[in-house]
């Protein structure tokens, strides 16, 4: 696959996890703000940051371990998603480019955190509301890898991930003024970091 018919490929993957939560602001709030605006892409306001620094360094460092300790100990790469890139060094930079940031980073954190993680919260409050949208999220994943990882690698993989969302969430709502930007650059950034291990053959 080329790199035009990729970045089509990946907007097409952006525009099928934006029909629900385009729809539901149609339905909702497209009288109060625009669907960009509502799903949180705007400025990044840090808070805090101390804690926006240290939230980050965590996620980045919770992606590092992940990628390089725990998937090689319970998945064989060779059946994921990264698998395309296997051995494959920087000729496929810029597919690595446009699957991390944009055919899966973009896509996730449009639905996770733009789209469930505002609704929920807004509906119960924010320790619920992250809480679950986190869980959703290391579901969705653990649903994804069960056939490669089993039972024990899969229960990892959710609670990994789930943690991955709930960290999303709240460095999104409670550090970057409900701007989803944060979470979906470091969802680019750990997506990039587990290509990039299957690139050079590091895993």
């Amino acid at each position: 696959m080329d790199n035009f018919n990729r970045l089509i490929s990946a907007i097409v993957q952006v525009m099928v996890f934006s029909i629900i939560p385009f729809i539901w602001w149609i339905i909702s709030d497209r009288k109060n703000s625009t669907f960009l605006h509502w799903l949180g892409f705007r400025k990044v306001i840090v808070k805090d940051y101390k804690k926006y620094i240290l939230s980050i360094f965590g996620m980045l460092l919770l992606s590092f371990i992940t990628v390089f300790y725990i998937i090689p100990l319970y998945i064989d790469t060779s059946n994921n998603a990264t698998s395309q890139f296997a051995g494959k060094g920087f000729s496929v930079l810029i597919p690595v480019i446009i699957y991390s940031f944009i055919q899966t980073g973009l896509s996730e954190e449009i639905f996770f955190r733009g789209f469930l993680a505002k609704r929920l919260i807004n509906k119960l409050g924010f320790r619920i509301g992250n809480i679950i949208q986190g869980l959703l999220f290391g579901l969705m994943h653990g649903i994804f890898f069960f056939g490669i990882a089993g039972v024990m690698g899969t229960i990892i993989i959710i609670v990994l991930t789930g943690m991955s969302g709930w960290v999303s969430g709240w460095i999104n709502e409670k550090q970057s003024g409900g701007s989803i930007i944060s979470s979906w650059v470091l969802h680019g950034l750990g997506n990039f970091t587990a290509s990039i291990a299957v690139m050079f053959n590091i895993i």
